[in-house]
C-alpha cells in the first residue's frame, strides 16, 4: 500500500537571526559549534522546527505543513538539517512540544529526544523574544490558550477558547471556500469590514466618550447582500481576532497585569495591528507582537531543555 505525502515548505524565516539572538540576550563568537538543540512544536496543523546553539542563541527556523503531524515532523526535522547542511550528528538533542507530541513515542532517529509541555514551552519562549520579566501570553493557535509567565520559569495556565485558526478556517471554508491559511490571510486583506459588522456610529450619534465611534458593535451585524468573499473573509477574521481580545483583557485583570505578549501564527494578519491598537486604548493594556512570533514555543521548548525544567 503506498500513501501520498504532501509537505508544505515556509523556508521565508531563515537566517539571519541577529536581532533574535540579541532579544534572547546572548552573544555568539566564532565559528559555529555543531552542537545543536532542535526544539520542535508540532501543531495542529503545522510543525515549527528551530536550531539553538548551546547558548541558547538561534540558528534558524522552519514552518512545515503536511497531512498529518508524524509526517510533518519528520519532514521538518528531515528539511531542516538539509537545508542548513547539518547532520544527525550534530545535534546533541531534540525537544518536542505541542499537542501532536503526544503522537510520538522514543527516541527521533536515534537522537536523545524529550518533552517539553506547550504551556512551558509557550511562555518561555513568549518572554525570550518579547524582552518581559512577566506578561500574559497569549498562544493563537489552532484554539488558543492564556498563560501568565515569570523569567523565573513560573508558567501558569489562565484559560482557554475554542476561537483560534482553526475557528478561522473552519467559517471561511463554509463562507468562501477556503480553509488554507495563507489563502483566508491574502484574501481577507482586500476585504470591506463595512460591508460585514455593524459599527457603534451606525447604532448611536451620540456614543459614550471612552468608545470610537468605528468600533465593532456587532460582528457580522450589517451583512450586505452584495458583500463580496473578501468581505466574508475579512470579517471572520475580525471576529475571531476581537474574540481573542476581550478574553485577553479579562486574563490582565485575573493577574493584575497591563502587559499581553501575542505570539503563534495568527499574529501574521494584517487586522491584528489595528485589533489590538484598539484593544490597547480602550483597556490601557499594552500589547507586544515579537519579531517572529510564531516560532515561540518552539523556542522556548529548546529554551527550557537548555534550562533542565519542565522536561518529561
Amino acid at each position: 500500500m503506498s500513501i501520498e505525502c504532501k509537505l508544505w515548505i515556509d523556508k521565508a524565516e531563515l537566517l539571519p537571526y541577529d536581532e533574535i539572538n540579541r532579544r534572547l540576550g546572548r552573544h555568539w563568537k566564532g565559528r559555529f559549534t555543531m552542537d545543536v538543540i532542535l526544539g520542535i512544536d508540532i501543531g495542529g496543523s503545522t510543525t515549527k522546527i528551530v536550531g539553538l546553539r548551546a547558548d541558547g542563541s538561534v540558528i534558524s527556523m522552519l514552518r512545515v505543513r503536511a497531512e498529518d503531524q508524524v509526517t510533518s515532523l519528520y519532514g521538518a526535522l528531515g528539511n531542516y538539517l538539509t537545508s542548513n547542511h547539518l547532520t544527525l550528528e550534530d545535534v546533541r538533542r531534540v525537544v518536542l512540544t505541542g499537542v501532536g507530541a503526544s503522537f510520538v513515542d522514543g527516541d527521533i532517529y536515534g537522537l536523545p529526544t524529550c518533552k517539553v509541555d506547550e504551556f512551558s514551552a509557550s511562555g518561555t519562549g513568549a518572554l525570550a523574544l518579547s524582552g518581559q520579566d512577566s506578561a500574559v501570553v497569549v498562544t493563537m493557535g489552532t484554539g488558543t490558550a492564556f498563560l501568565w509567565a515569570e523569567k523565573n520559569g513560573t508558567v501558569r495556565h489562565l484559560c482557554g477558547s475554542g476561537i483560534g485558526g482553526g475557528t478561522l478556517g473552519g467559517l471561511c471554508h463554509k463562507l468562501v471556500g477556503m480553509e488554507r491559511f495563507g489563502q483566508i490571510k491574502k484574501l481577507a486583506a482586500q476585504g470591506d469590514l463595512n460591508q460585514v459588522d455593524l459599527t457603534i456610529r451606525d447604532i448611536t450619534c451620540n456614543p459614550a466618550p471612552t468608545l470610537d465611534p468605528t468600533l465593532t458593535a456587532a460582528n457580522f451585524g450589517n451583512l450586505a447582500e452584495d458583500a463580496t468573499p473578501a468581505d466574508l473573509a475579512a470579517g471572520a477574521v475580525n471576529l475571531v481576532l476581537q474574540a481573542i481580545g476581550t478574553m485577553t483583557v479579562l486574563a490582565c485583570q485575573c493577574c493584575s497585569s497591563r502587559t499581553v505578549v501575542l505570539t503563534g501564527s495568527m499574529t501574521t494578519l494584517d487586522q491584528v495591528q489595528i485589533n489590538f491598537e484598539n484593544f490597547e486604548h480602550l483597556y490601557n493594556i499594552h500589547y507586544i507582537i515579537p519579531e517572529n512570533a510564531t516560532f515561540a514555543t518552539a523556542i522556548g521548548a529548546g529554551l527550557c531543555s537548555l534550562r533542565k525544567k519542565h522536561i518529561d
